[in-house]
């Protein structure tokens, strides 16, 4: 277990070398710039018309949801982007084999990057969730129900498309495997979208096709299950068939889902780089 600590302290180091990390965290300091200017105005132009109270808080729900829908993009590239050349570059660079040349097991390597980058993953996903909520607190008073539970949910959400990049990994090239996690990404986000119309609609076939593709991705059934515990009034909204909104409540069973899919991934990524001829 020490070694795959170390791993995991080695991959965080080499990330920060990189200056992998310094970008993000700065990248993520101007997203957050930008939305609090924005933010601020859109607030200013509400006390100037005099909006009435529970107006202006239905509009600062509304950016808070806009914000940590974009948070969660940046969330999915990180996990994907810091990751996904985790394992295959060093294969094809022959890095691999000095690492193996010592008394290391091929599982202690995999698992060791998988817990630094998760790490690294977690931190981001938690600093940029709550400084957008701070945001929003401090200029309008508005505080999302359900923090904690739903902040949980998008750190899943990460945990998800890391292990996906992790698994690939172990047996795909680096721009093989980006292409594999953002097209299953995108299947899983218009498949949410499908559903969101197709309860709408009524229409069971969409929804069953929604269904489909949160099984075979569970990411955007998990951000969708976080709106509802930040804004559980969206349910069954007029404005369901947004980004914001939720028309089509996902099962709580989905979460234990993504949770065993974790599971499954990086176990799948323990075995198949157990066997690949290098």
């Amino acid at each position: 277990m020490m070694t795959t600590l170390i791993i995991a302290q080695l991959t965080i180091h080499e990330t920060r070398r990189r200056h992998i990390l310094w970008v993000a965290l700065i990248m993520g300091f101007l997203f957050l710039a930008v939305f609090g200017l924005g933010f601020s105005d859109i607030q200013a132009d509400m006390d100037q018309l005099n909006y009435d109270p529970d107006r202006q808080q239905m509009l600062a729900s509304l950016m808070l949801m806009a914000g940590l829908y974009a948070n969660n993009f940046l969330i999915i590239m990180m996990a994907v982007l810091t990751s996904v050349t985790a394992i295959s570059s060093e294969i094809d660079n022959y890095t691999i084999e000095t690492l193996l040349s010592k008394p290391i097991r091929r599982w202690e390597i995999v698992l060791g990057k998988w817990l630094g980058f998760s790490l690294m993953l977690m931190i981001y996903t938690v600093l940029m969730t709550a400084a957008t909520m701070l945001i929003v607190y401090w200029q309008s008073g508005h505080l999302a129900d359900n923090m904690l539970s739903g902040i949980g949910l998008i750190l899943l959400e990460g945990q998800v498309v890391l292990s996906l990049t992790i698994a690939g990994g172990t047996r795909l090239s680096s721009l093989a495997n980006g292409v594999l996690a953002f097209m299953l990404y995108g299947v899983a986000f218009v498949g949410g979208w499908v559903e969101q119309i197709g309860s709408l609609l009524q229409n069971e076939t969409a929804v069953d096709i929604g269904i489909a593709s949160s099984l075979l991705m569970p990411s955007e059934v998990l951000w969708k299950k976080a709106i509802l515990l930040f804004q559980p009034e969206t349910a069954s909204s007029s404005f369901a068939a947004t980004p914001f909104m939720v028309g089509s409540q996902p099962s709580s069973l989905m979460v234990v889902y993504a949770a065993g899919y974790v599971a499954l991934l990086l176990l799948l990524a323990l075995w198949s780089f157990s066997r690949r001829d290098l």
